[in-house]
């Protein structure tokens, strides 16, 4: 079962390095492209930081935390395999989110991002952020629903 939950993620990773991949060779840094106005561009730019371009330039430190997070997430989700699609789930995107830009890290330096909302001031990410966002709510449901359940004693 835990093949599953690695395959997923493994095919989350390729989607975002093949996408990451095809915006390096068709744009120049800087270039933007709408795609539906108003909404949704792409435009290729560098992040050397984190979320919101936090901890800027701190490469190691980035590397560091996400080797310790994604052998954290691994054995976490081997050890609660069997408990609920919500965790499961969740954990495989949150290690494909984590994998997807470390990649980026060790080969490049930095973290290739694409994806711009021009609805709202947002910042600029790629689909590793979107896995580890949506991975993190997942996770975040999974223990609202664990608290309740033990709450009502079930």
């Amino acid at each position: 079962m835990l093949a599953v939950y690695l395959i997923l993620s493994a095919v989350v990773i390729g989607a975002d390095q093949w996408f990451k991949f095809w915006i390096v060779g068709n744009f120049n840094l800087g270039d933007m492209q709408e795609l539906i106005p108003n909404v949704l561009s792409l435009t290729y730019i560098h992040n050397t930081g984190g979320a919101f371009s936090l901890f800027e330039g701190q490469r190691v430190f980035f590397i560091i935390i996400t080797i310790a997070a994604v052998v954290g997430g691994v054995y976490y989700l081997n050890k609660h395999l069997h408990e609920s699609k919500w965790l499961t789930f969740g954990l495989s995107l949150f290690l494909a989110g984590a994998v997807g830009n470390f990649i980026d890290r060790l080969r490049l330096g930095y973290v290739v991002d694409m994806i711009q909302l021009d609805f709202i001031n947002f910042p600029i990410f790629n689909i590793a952020d979107m896995a580890l966002v949506v991975g993190v709510a997942m996770i975040f449901i999974y223990i609202l629903l664990d608290e309740r359940d033990k709450k009502h004693g079930k």
